[in-house]
Formats: C-alpha cells, sequence, structure tokens
C-alpha cells in the first residue's frame, strides 16, 4: 500500500502556498514533530527524523528537482566516463562550511567512504571502490561497476558532505559525540539541540548560494503527544507538520482557514506501508504460508476503511509512481480458499499463532491494521496476537534485532530501487542491529542475481525488464 496518508503538512500561512506568490525574506519556521532523531548526521543514519534537520545542516554534491533531475549543488559539474566508472565533480569555489574552511575534495572523499561503510542503505555505494582528489576542487569517485543509481544517491538526504577536518577524529562515526553537534555547508547551521525538545537552525550567512537561505530561523519542535501537536498547528504555535501520518489528522487540520496540506514530494520519496515476515521463523519460513496471508488481506478494506481513502492498494515492492513500476504484475487479490489450501499444503492443519509489531502513532495508520489483520486472519485458522510497542526505538530495536514474527512498517523507494529496494531483499544487507535494512531476513540467490543484474544495467527499459 502506498500511504499517502503520510502527508507534507505545509502548515505554513495559506498565503505562504499560494501559486505565484514570491518568497518573504526572514522570520521563523516552526516545524512539528512527533519523532525524535537520535542525532543530526544523515550521512550514518536513515529517517525522516533526522534528515530533516540534517539536510539544512549539510549540503551534497547534488540536488534534484520535482522530476529527479540532478541539478548543481556543492558540484556545480560533472561528467560520467564512457565505461560509467568513473564519476568526476568539480566543486562550487565559493562554498565552504560554517567555521569558514573551503569545502574541499578531500572532504566529499572522507563523506563518501564514510557513507558506504556505515549508512543503512550500503548498497547505494557499495560499487564505490575509491575517490580520487586530483586537485582541492576535483573529485572522482571510481566505481568497481556501473552504477546508475549513484546519480540519484548523491543528495541531501542521503550523502551529506561532511567536513573531514572535524568528524575524521578517530571515532566511531556511527557513535561519534560529533553527530549531535554536527557543522556543515547547509543553508543553516545547528545553534541548538536539545534531545528530545527541540533543534533550532540558525540562517548560515555565509551559505554559498547567493541570496539563499530565505528564512532567519528553523525550529523543529518535539511534540510526543500527537493530539498536543495538533492543538499546536492549530493554535499557530507550530507552521509545518511534515510526515501526518492519519486520515483523521488530515480532515481535522483541513478545516483550519490557516492551514494547506499537500502530497507533494511523497512520489518522489515513494513510502509504502507494508507487512514484512521474518523469513527466519520456522512459522513463516515457507513461503506458502505467507502467501497465504497476502491472500487473506483485504487492500482494498485498509485504504478505503481504516485508511479512509488517504491511501491506495500497491502491488509490489516498487512504488507505482515510479518509472520501474510494472502495471501488469499480479496482485494478490483476496481468496479465503486459496490461502487455506496454502496453508494446508505447507503443513499447517491445526491452526497457526503469530505476532504482530506496529510503529507507534496514528492508530488507524498501524495499530488499526494490526488489529485487522488478527480478525482477518482468524478466517483461515491464523490466530494473532497484537504487540504494541510503547515507542519508536522499542519497536525499531526488536525489528533490527529480528525479535518478531510479522511486523507492519514503512519503507522509502527513495527515487532508485537501488536506492530504497535492494536494501530489504539482498542476502547480503542482512544486518543485526540496523533497522530499515532487510530486517526480514530473506535471502534468495536468484532474487540477488535479478537485482545484482539490474543495478549494473544502463539501459532503462532493460532495467525496467529485470525488475
Amino acid at each position: 500500500m502506498k500511504p499517502l496518508s503520510r502527508l507534507i503538512g505545509a502548515a505554513t500561512l495559506a498565503a505562504a502556498v499560494g501559486a505565484g506568490l514570491p518568497a518573504l525574506a526572514g522570520g521563523t519556521l516552526v516545524i512539528a514533530s512527533t519523532q525524535v532523531p537520535r542525532h543530526l548526521n544523515g550521512a550514518v543514519q536513515s529517517g525522516i527524523a533526522t534528515a530533516v534537520p540534517s539536510t539544512q545542516i549539510f549540503a551534497s554534491l547534488l540536488r534534484y528537482d520535482e522530476g529527479w533531475t540532478p541539478q548543481p549543488y556543492l558540484a556545480d559539474s560533472w561528467e560520467v566516463s564512457d565505461d560509467g566508472l568513473s564519476w568526476t565533480f568539480h566543486l562550487n569555489e565559493k562554498a565552504k562550511f560554517s567555521d569558514g574552511t573551503p569545502v574541499t575534495s578531500e572532504d566529499v572523499a572522507y563523506s563518501i567512504m564514510v557513507n558506504r561503510d556505515n549508512h543503512p542503505f550500503k548498497s547505494m555505494f557499495a560499487p564505490v571502490k575509491a575517490v580520487d582528489t586530483p586537485d582541492p576542487k576535483t573529485a572522482i569517485i571510481r566505481l568497481s561497476q556501473p552504477h546508475p543509481a549513484l546519480e540519484l544517491a548523491l543528495s541531501p538526504a542521503l550523502a551529506p558532505i561532511l567536513p573531514k577536518h572535524y568528524f575524521d577524529d578517530g571515532q566511531d562515526p556511527k557513535t561519534s559525540s560529533k553527530n549531535a553537534a554536527p557543522i556543515g555547508s547547509g543553508p543553516f547551521v545547528l545553534a541548538e539541540f536539545t534531545p528530545g525538545e527541540a533543534i533550532v537552525l540558525k540562517k548560515n550567512p555565509d551559505f554559498f548560494i547567493e541570496g539563499r537561505p530565505k528564512l532567519d530561523e528553523i525550529i523543529i519542535r518535539i511534540i510526543r503527544d500527537p493530539a498536543a501537536l495538533l492543538v499546536a498547528m492549530e493554535n499557530g504555535e507550530a507552521d509545518m507538520y511534515p510526515f501526518m501520518a492519519g486520515s483523521q489528522e488530515i480532515r481535522r487540520l483541513q478545516k483550519a482557514d490557516h492551514l494547506a496540506i499537500t502530497d507533494k514530494g511523497y512520489d518522489g520519496i515513494g513510502p509504502i506501508n507494508w507487512l514484512a515476515f521474518n523469513t527466519k521463523s520456522p512459522k513463516l519460513s515457507d513461503k506458502r504460508v505467507r502467501q497465504a496471508i497476502a491472500y487473506a488481506v483485504d487492500r482494498e478494506f485498509i485504504t478505503k476503511a481504516l485508511h479512509r481513502g488517504v491511501s491506495k492498494p500497491q502491488r509490489g515492492p516498487i512504488i507505482e509512481s515510479s518509472p520501474f513500476f510494472d502495471p501488469t504484475i499480479p496482485a494478490y487479490d483476496v481468496d479465503l480458499d486459496k490461502a487455506r489450501a496454502l496453508l494446508a499444503e505447507a503443513g499447517v492443519t491445526d491452526g497457526l499463532e503469530l505476532t504482530v509489531d506496529y510503529i507507534p502513532g496514528p492508530k488507524e495508520q498501524q495499530q488499526s491494521v494490526a488489529e485487522y489483520l488478527k480478525s482477518q486472519l482468524k478466517k483461515i485458522g491464523i490466530n494473532v496476537t497484537v504487540r504494541a510497542s510503547p515507542d519508536f526505538p522499542t519497536w525499531a530495536k526488536r525489528v533490527s534485532t529480528h525479535d518478531f514474527e510479522m511486523t507492519m512498517d514503512v519503507v522509502f523507494n527513495w527515487g532508485d530501487p537501488v536506492i530504497g529496494v535492494h536494501r530489504t531483499y539482498l542476502c547480503s544487507n542482512i544486518k543485526p542491529g540496523v533497522i530499515w535494512s532487510n530486517t526480514q531476513s530473506y535471502c534468495n540467490p536468484r532474487v540477488d542475481e535479478i537485482l545484482n543484474a539490474a543495478a549494473v544495467e544502463t539501459d532503462f527499459e532493460k532495467r525496467k525488464a529485470l525488475y
């Protein structure tokens, strides 16, 4: 399912989102969020909670327009060799970090390798062999094989450029104390980080793009109580809610004259709400059991009744708005008789006991679906226990350490399947303790073979056919 209910809540004043209006300079933008970031370094941590502040603190080599067309950022220009194995980037001469140090190719090399070795989506930089630095403003990424997805991986959210002189101090990049006090070359600088409460970003007066940023300040308020967050939006105490999750929230905030709600941008991220199976569980290791569950679930009921029309069914791991999506692939339409037959073929004749987890948040988005699974799967002889987690970190630890049988989850495509899809299926990305890796422990050599072939295929139509 494609959760269109996960919307960008553009809770700025309605006049500010009107078509054709010029951006006003100055002022403070207050962003409300229920999510608590572990730290602020997007080079070693995935997730929206980190990405929102990280993309303002750090710049990256490239940025993108609404059609995912790469645009210059720290790199003014770039070229790709005919064999696809060398990507040369020419850096902006004016770019410098907030401490005044110029951004150089050494920083690019350091950052790309840190990302390759530590990011949860490591497959997006796996083909990187080295980064050459022939001069301070030229960086050449050397690849072991063609890697067309690299062009979409060099974004602020996925590949921020870190100042080597600051971060390269011998600490483990994933646990470095500097991840909570970063400096970067982005449009804003960190002024204050109170974990669990607020992040304050001030305008970078030396940002290398002339006339940017327009805002003076961004304050990210952590409001863990969803009800309190809605009140803050309605009362004008917060200006933006960037990860709205429930249709009830959407309908409530739509009534406020000063708020505007949009789903623009989320096709680019490509969020999919899915039911994940722990394939290492003896109860779920037989694919016929997993198929039986798929045939028992009514996705139309979930999207129309539980999500109240703000999401729509999704057929597979590649989102329907992706150019790689194939509309001819078959869907798992509801067929309880077929589900029962598959269970019988798998030797499940005396019923089955399973537990389902879900991400804490708006009830209708995850909890209600989990409770629906409990009632629906009972029709095919599966008794489901719904297990709640008190907070996101608890859920994430359970899932990342494979302490679950089934779980509701949300994963993003991130523009290219190599970035967002491969990580959840490749045998090599079963990483205990790393959330949003291959937490299902799914391992199929044939699937690996196909995904690896797609990753290096430079002909678009051939690549699409592989997916």
